[in-house]
């Protein structure tokens, strides 16, 4: 096993990634699996049909950093907020909602430390949703299951999403 060089936080926050923002977690710099048609196309379906229909009472941002712990940044694709934007450049309470779109290059050993980490926080919904097989699962702090009546629901923001507009 190679060498990590670790980072500070610092450090992380001053840097900017070419491609897309990265996470950072506990000194490591993580790289995130985006780039893909499939993936873009259904992280802005989500933000825009958020947008679009509950611009009233959430802010919706794509791609952008929400710090769960003193060492552990994450990005989620698509984060809810209730209410107005919020100010400062990094998300420091817990949002509504986090979206993560699934990659086909994403672990789910990755997948389970970002939502056991979005849970820890407060965030009330975890949603993951894969473009590839058109299935969505919903996280809380009582559990997992799995979106069968094609209806993403959040009951705190009073928000839902259907699958067959994401995937349109």
């Amino acid at each position: 096993m190679g060498a990590t060089t670790l980072v500070s936080v610092d450090e992380y926050l001053r840097t900017s990634f070419p491609d897309a923002d990265c996470e950072y977690v506990d000194g490591r710099i993580v790289e995130r699996n985006v780039g893909r048609v499939d993936h873009s196309h259904v992280q802005t379906a989500i933000a825009r049909y958020l947008g679009n229909r509950y611009e009233k009472r959430v802010w919706v941002g794509v791609e952008v950093r929400v710090q769960v712990k003193a060492t552990r940044f994450r990005v989620p694709d698509v984060t809810v907020v209730s209410g107005v934007m919020p100010e400062g450049e990094i998300i420091r309470t817990p949002p509504a909602i986090v979206i993560e779109v699934l990659s086909p290059d994403d672990r789910a050993s990755d997948l389970e430390e970002k939502i056991a980490d979005y849970l820890a926080f407060g965030i009330s919904y975890v949603w993951v949703v894969n473009p590839a097989t058109r299935r969505a699962f919903v996280h809380t702090s009582e559990g997992s299951r799995e979106v069968k009546d094609g209806v993403l629901r959040a009951e705190s923001v009073t928000v839902e999403v259907p699958l067959n507009e994401i995937f349109a």
